[in-house]
């Protein structure tokens, strides 16, 4: 038989009646193949009942070697880019904050703290003031 005569999808359709054969499934009783039996899934709780009632103790000791990122702002200052790139040594960028405004202290971009610059040892420190609660920092990240 010449390869350049095979039609591709004749081709195909021999491969996968030669593969029906070989696992004992021929198929030729033109009826459709009956669905396995579904079962259902069995899933474990998420929450205990101590959990839910938050009478839970969680170990937070393998979060304490996390690294994260403190930063301390003092303010902030939209600018287009034809005055950013006219910016040079001993240009003046108004922030929006006033003199003696408190600083805000922030974790990974989020805010945990205001508070005061201080000098310690010659090195620039804050003293912080005002720390937000757990529950109103949930509340800003909603």
């Amino acid at each position: 038989m010449n390869d350049e005569n095979v039609d591709p999808n004749e081709a195909l359709a021999d491969e996968w009646a030669a593969a029906l054969e070989e696992s004992g499934d021929t198929g030729a009783d033109d009826t459709p193949a009956k669905p396995a039996a579904a079962e259902s899934a069995q899933f474990q709780e998420l929450e205990s009942d101590a959990a839910a009632t938050g009478n839970v103790d969680v170990n937070l000791e393998s979060l304490l070697d996390v690294p994260v990122t403190i930063s301390m702002e003092i303010g902030r200052a939209r600018i287009n880019i034809r005055n950013l790139l006219q910016l040079n040594q001993g240009s003046v960028v108004e922030l929006d904050r006033l003199a003696g405004e408190p600083m805000d202290v922030l974790v990974n971009g989020t805010l945990i703290a205001q508070g005061e610059v201080v000098v310690v040892n010659e090195k620039f420190g804050i003293r912080l003031t005002d720390v937000i609660s757990p529950a109103d920092r949930v509340k800003r990240l909603q």
